[in-house]
């Protein structure tokens, strides 16, 4: 069986529902019960059940009113339906209205359980579905664009008023602005968003690879292609392709993308067969495409093709306003992913964030504060926690600052003993001294040295025990 439920038992006749909520007791359930439809709503209001089991006729009143509004006011709630004058259409009935099973008096104890234990579980699988479907949503559409600047604000409403227009998309602006993320937002909230989102990173390939990666190629186009294969523009019908970095383009392609974008057809590479596509496309710089056109190096009919609608994303440092917003979601983040408790920045960290001119923008944020709640001892984090090109220190990483007194000297991180070392062997080092020396200076008393350090025991323990620090020797060693 599964375990123990909250259910709310509902039935006029009150010396079956005693019987039945003592038997549902003894199994560990814990149940309330009503004898009628208003004692069963305010129970309803007042408590959070996992069921619902009521009988389909009570005194005057019809047990259906109960479903429907279970299912309107608590819909997290499942209903069991128990009744003595069910049929075929009766059963019908109940599970159109909400209910979840439907069970004949005289009621038999293991059917019971058995219809207990399946709406539970049932239950259970519909909430993790819907949180599935909440951590997709929050990914993918505007939810994890946390801004409070009025520009980005005016880009919200237009991601909303193009998100199912076929017209190309062009988002400009600086690297680690999150171009991408804008992207993904159109295409979850257009009608194309069952369909696939395809991303393709214009500059990371060469000419001949990237026609083959967008277009596909047919057996025998090049060395190597062993059969045929399609491209992107085909994987991405019906859905949605992003081409970043589409100033890397060389002329040659923008030509080819001109009248894929023009006509929605193409030819694969070393193909004859004209293959037609319906793929919206989005389109990504950070790049002055007019300066381009300019100077010749861009397609003045590709630009005008492709900038029918141009998002230009302000880069961090002409948003300042939104740095703590920022900060406070990477930071549960990073310590979701890390498993650390910490409260947050000090007012000096967070005002060294907003000064910074963030070159890499908000990716480089995220790193900065992922960073930092790894690197940290304590649950409010501080200047000594950034790193150094926000702070204007020569230094890379210093735990002075994290140890008790005596630790000033401990080792910094720096490019030279990190080479070659993953995360937690170049943090070994650092932490050894910092322990050996909390250590030293509380007379090897592991609770003083634990509360000195403002870690558990336990802790302690297994971190003197994994750093070679549990020899008795090195009490007696200069």
């Amino acid at each position: 069986m599964t375990s123990a439920a909250s259910i709310l038992l509902v039935d006029d006749d009150y010396r079956l529902a005693e019987s039945m909520a003592l038997w549902l007791r003894e199994l560990d359930h814990e149940v309330i019960t009503a004898g009628n439809l208003d004692s069963a709503k305010t129970a309803l209001r007042k408590h959070a059940f996992d069921l619902v089991i009521t009988d389909l006729h009570l005194g005057d009143e019809d047990g259906f009113d109960l479903i429907t509004y279970t299912r309107q006011k608590h819909p997290e709630t499942s209903v069991v339906v128990v009744t003595g004058y069910a049929t075929p259409n009766t059963a019908v009935e109940a599970v159109r209205a909400g209910a979840y099973d439907l069970l004949t008096k005289p009621l038999i104890d293991d059917e019971l359980a058995l219809a207990i234990d399946r709406s539970i579980q049932q239950r259970k699988i519909r909430n993790e579905n819907d949180s599935l479907r909440k951590q997709l949503d929050r990914r993918s559409g505007m939810e994890n664009i946390l801004s409070h600047d009025y520009r980005m604000l005016k880009i919200f409403d237009v991601v909303d008023s193009i998100a199912d227009a076929r017209a190309s998309v062009l988002i400009t602006g600086e690297n680690g602005t999150g171009k991408s993320m804008i992207a993904r937002a159109i295409h979850s909230r257009s009608s194309r968003r069952g369909g696939p989102f395809i991303e393709v990173a214009c500059g990371a390939l060469p000419d001949t690879l990237l026609e083959s990666e967008l277009f596909g190629h047919v057996q025998g186009a090049f060395t190597g292609a062993t059969n045929d294969r399609a491209g992107k523009f085909q994987l991405a019908d019906g859905g949605t392709l992003f081409l970043d970095e589409i100033a890397t383009a060389t002329p040659a392609m923008q030509v080819k993308l001109l009248r894929v974008l023009q006509e929605f057809q193409f030819e694969p590479l070393g193909g004859s067969e004209t293959a037609s596509v319906d793929t919206r496309v989005i389109l990504a710089t950070n790049e002055d495409l007019a300066r381009a056109v300019s100077s010749g190096e861009f397609r003045q009919d590709l630009y005008y093709r492709v900038n029918v609608v141009n998002i230009v994303i302000p880069p961090l440092r002409e948003r300042v306003g939104d740095i703590p917003l920022l900060v406070d979601h990477f930071l549960r983040e990073a310590c979701e992913a890390a498993d650390r408790d910490i409260e947050g920045f000090d007012r000096e960290a967070v005002a060294a964030l907003q000064a910074y001119g963030w070159p890499g923008n908000v990716r480089q944020l995220e790193n900065v504060v992922e960073r930092a709640v790894l690197l940290s001892r304590h649950s409010t984090l501080t200047i000594d926690d950034l790193p150094p090109e926000l702070t204007g220190r020569t230094s890379d990483v210093s735990f002075a600052s994290h140890s008790a007194a005596g630790a000033a000297n401990a080792p910094l991180l720096t490019s030279a003993n990190l080479s070659g070392k993953s995360l937690r062997e170049a943090l070994e080092a650092p932490e050894r001294t910092i322990i050996l020396q909390s250590l030293r200076d509380h007379h090897w008393n592991r609770a003083a040295t634990a509360d000195a350090l403002d870690i558990n025991r336990t802790t302690l323990y297994k971190k003197m025990k994994r750093l070679g620090l549990d020899d008795p020797r090195l009490q007696y060693a200069q």
